[in-house]
């Protein structure tokens, strides 16, 4: 989950659901992605997330989508971006009964400790690359800890 869904988190998905597809276990995940935000509902991903994406072999269709409060009650893990991320989405999970889900950042599971996937909105090609290959590392390590 990102603010706006548009770059970091479909991103995120994406690899996410490719690696899960190469290793046939996609019938064990439901991986979606969305924003804290309400700013770019039903939008398409960020041309520049798509055209890194589509570098590395991956296409998706996603949309823009705010988070619900139904996302808390049926997803196990809600993964973000970074801090302000984390703390509003605590804050949502907060107002909903019976959240099941366990809010992270992706970054914990990062082998080389990057924390932080920074929003590369305003920055240039380099910086989507480096959102790609966190997500790749982070989605990975993920995979195998919840196995």
């Amino acid at each position: 989950v990102s603010l706006g869904n548009i770059c970091r988190s479909p991103i995120a998905e994406a690899v996410f659901r490719k690696l899960v597809t190469d290793e046939k276990v996609e019938n064990k995940w439901m991986t979606d992605s969305a924003a804290v935000s309400d700013w770019n509902v039903g939008r398409s991903p960020d041309a520049r997330a798509l055209s890194c994406l589509r570098n590395h072999g991956i296409e998706t269709a996603h949309k823009a989508r705010q988070v619900t409060k139904e996302d808390f009650q049926t997803f196990d893990y809600i993964l973000c971006m970074d801090e302000s991320n984390l703390r509003d989405l605590k804050r949502k999970s907060n107002q909903v009964k019976d959240c099941k889900a366990k809010i992270e950042l992706l970054g914990t599971y990062d082998p080389q400790k990057q924390l932080i996937i920074e929003d590369p909105y305003y920055g240039n090609e380099k910086d989507f690359e480096t959102v790609y290959e966190q997500c790749v590392r982070c989605c990975k390590a993920f995979l195998e800890k919840s196995h």
